[in-house]
């Protein structure tokens, strides 16, 4: 089993700040990524970032520049959210990609709103 706890979400003003932590425990060997995705009301899931074993980071087009993602160790990722706006809004999954299967966690909502 693998669980992946999520934190730090929660309600900002447009420009505002948040920072996702995810931490993963269990049964995990080979991490190929970490990463986040979300998903808004009445729209598919979405990648937002994600970061390999070595480092490397992929954005989607609409947080680059604003969002970074990162590793505090092997099985902790970080989400630094800047310049937030209200299409942000939506609830935020840690996902994590093994060797044996990909895994997710419960969600964390973020709201963008005035």
């Amino acid at each position: 089993q693998v669980q992946l706890v999520e934190s730090g979400g929660g309600l900002v003003q447009p420009g505002g700040s948040l920072r996702l932590s995810c931490a993963a425990s269990g049964s995990i060997f080979i991490i190929r990524t970490m990463g986040w995705y979300r998903q808004a009301p009445g729209k598919e899931r979405e990648l937002v970032a994600t970061i390999t074993s070595s480092g490397g980071t992929a954005y989607a087009d609409s947080v680059k520049g604003r969002f970074t993602i990162s590793r505090v160790s092997l099985k902790n990722t970080v989400l630094q959210m800047n310049s937030l706006k209200p299409e942000d809004t939506a609830v935020y999954y840690c996902n994590i990609r093994l060797s044996q299967g990909d895994y997710w966690g419960q969600g964390t909502q973020v709201t963008v709103s005035s």
